[in-house]
């Protein structure tokens, strides 16, 4: 099909299945989405906005000014009335109804913000609207992900609708309200599948801050608890976002005018206008809350429908222009079957498809999947907006009128009942299958934490909290249990509805069958044992009389047909019928983001031993190649290059475009990670057929649903001067990292390959997209640029020097010639591996770009040159076993960084030398410069005054004239120019009149040849390389390990170490000279935590390269087998583990002739079982000195263990996590001398490890950025809306669960709690561990972190027993991945000894607390303020238990401590004295007591002593200083200010309710008085 043509299609079905993975449902999205999307941001932007196209402007106003907000608003204002007027409002801009369809989108996801948003907090909600279709489509997809069937094509065709739409909608305004419900409602429906959207709602309720103005404020109290079930539904819509958005008074978060985007406005208006429908319209807004008082559902249809209607707009893609209509959201009755009517909020914007989903999700309909909706008789067509139905208003009644049955629909039905009955099982986050991962935050919490807020709020639940942790979790203890990781979820002791439901044997029905209607046969044994045959017909599912061995389809009597296969099960199990409905209420009610799916799979290295069921779904996809939901989509497989590059191909000129480019790309990449994971997994356990069956099993290549598969070893000799199968083996990494750099740059006609990185079983798989007409042709033929030998025969092309050259600058590699072998001279543009080739499709393809970074001299040591003395001093340049080190691209980036501040420098200190000669001859015009140029310069001249040290200025100059040369040559005087030439020199530039320095990729490329005529331009990028390479030892290695000392970097993990090191440019081979760094460091004490992970990371990272040539010699049968032998080798100290080689009656004799063919490996099959401890610990040994230069001294795991104090079960985790190997969850006896630590039954699964292109959400990030930055500098209002402005992108682009997502919903919460609004804050950190498990895993650094803020956020909310579960769970964690030597743990510590100081629980605290003292001094030396806060949290514990001695002797340390760091005079210094004064007068009064009770006996006059428990305040005070929380004190204006403000913002509500109008300008101004501003304060 055309391009254009099958974007759409693709798009729609590609967004489906996209979705459909993607874990965008909309539920979850939408709770995310905190603000209106940009386009609001935009909105200040433009004060006059019109509706239409100044909506979304593209760019970030810098500051919002508050005149255009006001204007806004009043723009606003005037809206509604105009609104009203006509009914419509004309959009004009043609430019494509794209932006129509957004505007409308905005306006009408406005309005339904609006209603909600009635105060500041709208602003929150403006967002929500924005929830985008796409997204909601996507979630309904994703959840639907089970339904899909039948969702899927329906969804299908709404996505279509989306699609266009979408992309007017995926303006982040677009998204309107609508959207966001509607995805809500698919998701709903999915939800089911998607678990918990529904309810996610009720999750939601931490949307709450989103709720509507009334409900809003209430919310802190009640209103979290309503969301359940309806909230469910909208909150994810949008909820979420509004709470952001006014986290400093989350009652009228309205955030400041001109911050407010347009849609903001345009909401407000129009909330004005519906304020009172406010509550049930904004119905998305207010149900996102999830408070609102109709049902959520409804609102999340009516939410839905915004979203819809935007979308419609763009459906139709036609240029012309597009009436908005003010969307008025109405309520329909529902009358299902059985059932008491309903009423559902709806929009005009609607589809009717999304009632279906609503329907299909909701608690006494999910049942249902087959069936119509009939108005007056007549059946509404499922892909038809609800405003475009005659007759349909108000009030109207909708029947639900079941349909007879396909054999596709009787399908989708089973599978939708399958995945209902498997809504609460983990089996599948176990088995890391459809992107489902565990999450165990509310096993801790007791469910959700909105509701139980509200719950446990009663008293200060002093009484019954029982604080002792379990031992395991006590300062100074060794035991490190495994199965605490995974505690039992009361939820998934599984109801049994069915003991089994499956496809008959009997399918499929014979011809004469086929006749009487029948579809297909199931096969049910209920509960009570019963095991009956069913038949599903055209009329419903009714009882046949067939049993195992005798077929007899006559009906059973009674036959009990019904139209639904639940309402059958009812009536012949009573266990089922009462299990079913438990299960339903249940899965309504769980968090939506322990359902959702992630976008990547997340796979589990422990996992409890579970039963294997019988799953007929699941039997049936593992048969099918059903990769994704192929079947469900026309067309079949898909092709994957043609989705990757028509995505790339969408227009991008607004957000709303890029949006929804960006949404499409991440989906496209979501699922070709996927499939290209099953395919890899399925090539390696030889499913499928090689296209090249005939040659040896290295060399073969294969195709499995259009994706190209090739193994990495060294084929046909191709990496010999690179170092064979080991360059083999990494160059697929090193061309991965070229296709995400070139895919970054994202040059417009350049495309690049879909690209996969699979490591399964020892093998390196690639997997990638088929460039179109590549296989019917010859290499040599294809490639037009480049060379396919290594620089041997080299060819270029004009259209692709265009291309690359465009890559060049961001990319920093120099255009450069080379000779071919004709000794031609041929210029490139990039390394010459990088091939290009026209596919039969027209585009420009790139390919194999493993060299896009220059190489890395230190590991490529090149005859008679010689390296830097710093590079020679710690033993470079080495010779590494392959030749394609490459430098990272952080590394060159830095470099260039840091060569740029020396040409600033090198010239201010040029141009001040010049300054101080011109002063002395005084003539500062005479050199020839221009007037303008003479005088700005003798100016400067004077005002600098001689001073050579006023660098800044100079630096200034240097700007300026750098840009005026770029600019216009003529206007610099020579001498200026001469400063620049000279500098650019100094630093290696290749321009001598502007700063630019470019890499030639191919210097030192064995092979390649360069013409003479560029040989001095050869020797300095030579030497620029030595430089580099210089660089990363003298600079990058000590700015890491300082960037430790100081703490600014805290790695728990090999994983955040890998991370640390990698920002900084610094590859893992470097790991033995990091860890030699710091050994060799004056402050190695402190570094002690960093020099751990670094040896256990060097220690696993070794095991893992031998791991993987051992699994190649083992064949599936001995795979568990030879995994715990290996294991055991590795850590137990057991001296002789032996092997157990598969039983002998399973090994056939004679095959092992043949077997060499099949197996990759060519060592024999069972050498694997002779491994002893002692060989694997020395070529551990051996392989981190070759590989890592670095001596372990160690000869097994427990030497290890005790000379670097590491801990087995961390090498277990890390070991597990670079293999992919799970293992059963138990505890494991690492020290038994008498029998192994593992057996075969341990090892559960190997998983794959995969590495994929990860594309980012540009627009949302630049605004998570300023967002930060304006948080830095004290704006936390603004910086709030920023953070939730950028949360709402983010979901649009990447649906609900992202690790970026996380990040802003921590910051979000940091900022709610800063500014006070500690439930909130509690629902957004609550979001912010859900994601962290789900996306990262459960025992992630990152994970742990969470948990801590939201402890903190708990006992804010008063919520004390959680806080400490939560803490001792983050003690747990850390424990596992770590141990306790670390700096972190001295502040978690402190946070328990803090809390359990506030339960008086003293003895306890005191344990923690001063654990955290003794590692606070020896991280922080002993003279840090840490260390006098440390001091001083022990002395009031002391001081609480009456033991003043000790509690004196801590305080007066903590004095010393400030008086040496601060000053006598400082406030801290201050405050220490008076609480040594107030601690002596205490311990004199107890002692006076004493001795009169040691003079008088009994009758002794006892003056009472003041024993003072800690008030929950002063502990919640400290709890803020440890955490790095700084409140900044009001003056009593500031605190007038805030009263007179809540006051109005109730005066606003009310009005709301009562209908009167508030004028949205006066309100602006007042927000802006009454917001204090704070003065800068630490990022969080």
């Amino acid at each position: 099909m055309g391009n254009g043509l099958f974007a759409n299609c693709c798009r729609q079905v590609t967004d489906l299945i996209f979705q459909t993975r993607s874990s965008n449902s909309a539920d979850e999205r939408a709770p995310l989405l905190p603000k209106p999307p940009m386009s609001d941001a935009a909105g200040p932007d433009m004060p006059e906005a019109v509706p239409c196209a100044g909506l979304y402007p593209d760019i970030i106003p810098s500051e919002v000014v508050t005149g255009s907000l006001q204007k806004c608003s009043q723009y606003i204002q005037d809206l509604p009335e105009a609104e009203d007027e006509e009914g419509a409002v004309m959009v004009c801009d043609k430019s494509s109804l794209r932006a129509v369809a957004g505007a409308a989108g905005l306006l009408q996801q406005a309005e339904a913000s609006r209603a909600v948003a009635v105060l500041p907090a709208d602003l929150g909600e403006g967002p929500p609207g924005r929830v985008d279709h796409a997204q909601l489509l996507e979630a309904c997809q994703s959840c639907v992900k089970l339904e899909d069937n039948s969702l899927a094509h329906r969804s299908c065709c709404q996505e279509k609708h989306v699609a266009a739409a979408d992309g007017g909608d995926a303006a982040p305004g677009a998204r309107p309200t609508g959207q966001g419900h509607s995805e809500g409602r698919a998701a709903s429906s999915l939800d089911t599948a998607s678990g918990g959207l529904k309810h996610g709602g009720t999750a939601l309720p931490v949307s709450v801050g989103s709720t509507p103005p009334a409900q809003r404020t209430p919310r802190h109290g009640g209103q979290a608890a309503q969301p359940s079930s309806k909230a469910r539904d909208t909150s994810t819509g949008f909820v979420v976002m509004d709470p952001a958005a006014c986290p400093d008074d989350r009652s009228g978060c309205d955030p400041d005018p001109q911050a407010l985007p347009l849609k903001q406005q345009q909401q407000k208006k129009k909330r004005k206008k519906k304020k009172l429908a406010l509550l049930e319209h904004p119905s998305g807004m207010a149900l996102m809350n999830g408070s609102g008082p109709h049902e959520s559902l409804k609102g999340e249809k009516d939410a839905r429908q915004n979203g819809h209607e935007e979308a419609d707009p763009g459906e139709d893609g036609n240029d012309q222009e597009v009436i908005v209509i003010q969307d008025t959201g109405f309520t329909v009755k529902i009358c299902a079957p059985a059932i008491e009517p309903f009423s559902l909020q709806v929009s005009p914007q609607e589809m009717v498809q999304e009632i279906h989903q609503v329907l299909m999700d909701r608690e006494d309909t999910c049942h249902r999947t087959c069936f119509s909706l009939q108005l007056d008789g007549n059946v509404l067509d499922n892909f038809a907006e609800l405003k475009t139905i005659e007759g349909l208003q108000e009030g109207s009644l909708l029947k639900v009128v079941e349909e007879p049955y396909t054999v596709r629909e009787a399908r989708i039905h089973v599978r939708h009942i399958r995945d209902l009955l498997k809504s609460l099982d983990p089996s599948d986050a176990f088995n890391g299958v459809d992107c489902n991962s565990l999450s165990f935050l509310s096993v801790f919490t007791e469910g959700d934490l909105g509701d139980s807020g509200k719950r446990k709020k009663k008293g200060t639940e002093m009484e019954q909290i029982d604080c002792t942790p379990p031992e395991h979790i006590l300062p100074g203890s060794k035991e490190r249990p495994l199965c605490a990781l995974q505690p039992q979820n009361r939820d998934w002791k599984p109801l049994q509805c069915l003991k089994v439901l499956t496809m008959s044997g009997w399918n499929p029905p014979p011809g004469n069958r086929k006749m009487h209607g029948d579809l297909m046969y199931l096969y049910v044994i209920t509960v009570e044992d019963r095991h009956v045959s069913i038949t599903a017909s055209t009329r419903g599912f009714y009882l046949n009389q067939s049993t195992a061995y005798n077929f007899n389809p006559k009906p059973a009597n009674p036959s009990f047909l019904s139209h639904s296969l639940v309402e059958l099960l009812n009536q012949i199990s009573p266990t089922f019928k009462k299990n079913f409905s438990a299960l339903q209420k249940k899965r309504v009610q769980r968090h939506p983001f322990e359902r959702i799916a992630t976008p990547f799979q997340v796979y589990s290295w422990t996992a409890p031993q579970a039963e294997h069921a019988m799953d007929c779904v699941r039997a049936e996809d593992a048969y099918t190649s059903r990769l994704g939901y192929e079947e469900h989509i026309p067309g079949q497989t898909r092709d994957w290059n043609e989705e990757l590059q028509t995505t790339r191909e969408l227009p991008r000129k607004n957000l709303p475009e890029r949006l929804l480019r960006e949404r499409a790309i991440f989906k496209v990449h979501s699922d070709f990670t996927a499939a290209a994971t099953r395919g890899a997994m399925a090539v390696i356990d030889g499913n499928v057929m090689a296209i090249n069956p005939s040659e040896e099993t290295k060399m073969q290549m294969f195709i499995w649903n259009n994706i190209f598969f090739s193994l990495g070893f060294d084929v046909r000799d191709h990496y010999k001067d690179f170092g064979g199968d080991v360059a083999a083996y990494v160059a697929p990494t090193n061309d991965l990292n070229g296709v995400r750099t070139y895919n970054a740059v994202d040059v417009e006609g350049l495309y690049t390959l879909g690209t996969v990185v699979v490591d399964y079983r020892g093998y390196r798989v690639t997997a990638q997209s088929i460039i179109p007409g590549i296989l019917e042709r010859e290499q040599e033929q294809s490639v037009i640029y480049g060379s396919i030998d290594f620089g041997k025969t080299v060819v270029s092309h004009p259209k692709y020097l265009e291309l690359l050259e465009k890559t060049s600058r961001p990319l920093k590699i120099q255009k450069h010639k080379v000779l071919n072998d004709k000794n031609e001279e041929v210029e490139l543009c990039s390394s010459v591996e990088c091939k290009g080739i026209i596919g039969n499709d027209g585009r420009h393809y790139i390919l194999d770009l493993l060299r896009t970074f220059p190489p890395d001299l230190n590991f490529l040591p090149v005859e008679g040159e010689e390296m830097p003395e710093e590079c020679k001093k710690m033993g470079f340049p080495k010779q590494h076993r392959h030749k394609l080190c490459c430098l990272r691209q952080e590394l060159v980036d830095a470099f260039v960084e840091h060569r740029y501040l020396l040409f600033m420098k090198l010239a201010a200190l040029q141009l001040m030398q010049q300054k101080a000669n011109k002063q002395e001859s005084s003539s500062a015009l005479e050199n020839g410069a221009s007037p303008e140029n003479g005088t700005a310069d003798s100016e400067k001249a004077e005002s600098e005054d001689g001073k050579i040290d006023d660098n800044v200025t100079g630096l200034d100059q240097v700007k300026e004239l750098a840009e005026t040369m770029a600019s216009d040559d003529g206007a610099v005087d020579p001498k200026s120019r001469e400063v620049i030439r000279n500098a650019c020199k100094a630093v290696g530039s290749i321009s001598d009149t502007s700063f630019d320095i470019r890499f030639n990729p191919d210097i030192f490329s064995p092979g390649v040849r360069f013409p003479e005529s560029s040989k001095e331009e050869v020797q300095d990028q030579k030497q620029l390389l030595k430089d580099a390479a210089a660089f990363l030892l003298s600079c990058q290695i000590p700015g890491l390990v300082k960037d430790c000392l100081d703490h600014t970097v805290l790695p728990m993990d090999g994983a955040t170490l890998a991370e640390a090191m990698h920002q900084r440019g610094i590859n893992m081979r470097y790991l033995g000279k990091v860890i030699n760094f710091i050994t060799k460091t004056p402050s190695r004490a402190q570094l002690d935590h960093i020099y751990k992970i670094g040896i256990s990371e060097l220690i696993t990272r070794s095991a893992k390269h031998i791991f993987k040539t051992y699994l190649q010699g083992v064949e599936l049968s001995g795979l568990s087998a030879a995994i715990s032998h290996f294991l055991n080798c590795f850590l137990s100290s057991f001296p002789n583990p032996i092997a157990h080689l598969p039983a002998d009656e399973l090994v056939s004799k004679k095959k092992n002739k043949k077997r060499k063919n099949r197996n990759l490996g060519n060592a024999d099959n069972t050498a694997w079982a002779s491994m002893t401890p002692q060989e694997l610990w020395k070529n551990i040994c051996s392989e981190a000195k070759n590989y890592f230069d670095f001596s372990l001294e160690c000869e097994n795991a427990d030497q290890a263990a005790e000379v670097y104090n590491l801990q087995k079960i961390t090498l277990l985790r890390e070991i597990s996590l670079k293999t992919g190997v799970q293992i059963l969850l138990k505890e494991y006896n690492f020290d038994n001398r008498h029998k192994p630590t593992f057996t075969e039954e341990d090892i559960l699964n190997i998983f794959p490890v995969v590495k994929h292109v990860n594309p980012k959400a540009s627009d949302a990030f630049h605004f998570f950025q300023s967002g930060q930055a304006k948080v830095q500098q004290g704006f936390l209002k603004e910086g709030c809306e920023l953070i939730n402005e950028a949360l709402n992108l983010f979901n649009n682009v990447y649906g609900a669960m992202h690790v970026e997502i996380c990040a802003c919903l921590r910051l979000l919460a940091r900022l709610n709690y800063i500014m006070g609004d500690y439930s909130e804050a509690l629902s957004n950190q609550q979001k912010a561990v859900l994601m962290s498990e789900r996306v990262l895993g459960i025992e992630h650094p990152n994970t742990i972190q969470e948990y801590m803020h939201l402890a903190l956020y708990c006992f804010a909310n008063s919520q004390l027993s959680t806080a400490l579960n939560l803490l001792y769970r983050a003690r747990y964690l850390m424990l596992l991945v770590f141990g306790e030597d670390h700096p972190e743990m001295a502040l978690l510590d402190n946070n328990i000894g803090l809390v359990l100081h506030g339960v008086m629980e003293y003895d306890l605290s005191l344990r923690f607390l001063e654990n955290a003292l003794a590692i606070s001094s020896k991280y922080h030396s002993s003279k840090s303020l840490k260390v006098a806060l440390s001091h001083h949290l022990v002395a009031r514990v002391y001081e609480s238990k009456a033991e003043f001695r000790s509690a004196l002797q801590h305080e007066k340390e903590g004095y010393t401590i400030y008086k040496n760091q601060l000053g006598e005079h400082h406030e801290k210094t201050k405050e220490s004295s008076e609480y040594l004064k107030y601690l002596t007068q205490q311990a004199v009064a107890l002692q006076r007591t004493m001795n009169e009770i040691y003079k008088n006996g009994s009758n002794a006059n006892i003056m009472p002593l003041k024993f003072t428990a800690p008030s929950m305040a002063s502990v919640l005070e400290q709890l803020n200083i440890i955490n790095g929380i700084l409140f900044i004190p009001l003056s009593q204006k500031d605190l007038e200010n805030l009263k007179a403000e809540v006051q109005r913002r109730q005066q606003l509500q009310e009005s709301i309710k009562g209908g009167e109008q508030l004028d949205p300008e006066d309100k602006a101004v007042e927000e802006k008085e009454a917001e204090p501003r704070m003065p800068p304060l630490p990022s969080p």
